[in-house]
């Protein structure tokens, strides 16, 4: 008999209990408009990649590693003397994350990686684009466990991007905030 896999912490902390808490928050008429996370994007770009061409194939890794997906090295798309770019070069990696893999990495994000922050006071509450969209940044990639830092020879930041389908800013803090997101007070 097949093994059935045990689904994501954060998937079932969403399904059973913030759905709920949402639903009486704003009082939506259909199960439909309660908003969810969508997809979240984690991008690394990497300034030194006009020098050595080897450094975004690296920082994929690292965000294959974090994520558990393969990551995409990013190409520049137009050429710009004044960072010495050139058309077509690697210029970092991106990950677009969904479903199990999305619910996860949220869960190590908000349970691991986010305590491990050096001077850590918080996420930034104005963080939203104004479609219920959340962009935040890390300044070291070696907040993730997954990263050994003996091998690491390099610290890279990230952008880290938590896609909702909320209408407005509101409603996407308060899905984030049920999520357990240390937003600053």
């Amino acid at each position: 008999m097949a093994e059935e896999k045990q689904k994501p912490r954060m998937k079932v902390h969403y399904v059973g209990v913030i759905r709920k808490i949402l639903q009486e928050k704003f009082h939506y008429k259909n199960e439909m408009q309660i908003p969810r996370v969508d997809k979240i994007v984690i991008n690394m770009g990497i300034g030194e990649a006009t020098s050595d061409s080897k450094k975004p194939s690296i920082a994929a890794g690292d965000l294959s590693l974090i994520t558990g997906q393969k990551a995409v090295v990013t190409y520049a798309s137009s050429s710009i003397a004044g960072f010495k770019v050139r058309e077509g070069m690697p210029l970092g990696a991106k990950v677009t994350l969904r479903k199990d893999r999305m619910f996860e990495f949220l869960d190590r994000l908000v349970t691991i990686a986010l305590p491990r922050v050096r001077d850590f006071r918080g996420l930034n509450p104005k963080s939203f684009d104004g479609r219920g969209n959340f962009a935040m940044g890390i300044k070291e990639h070696i907040v993730f466990p997954e990263i050994n830092y003996d091998k690491v020879d390099q610290i890279w930041g990230m952008d880290i991007i938590v896609c909702t389908t909320a209408k407005t800013d509101d409603e996407a803090r308060e899905l984030l905030r049920a999520f357990n997101f240390p937003f600053r007070s």
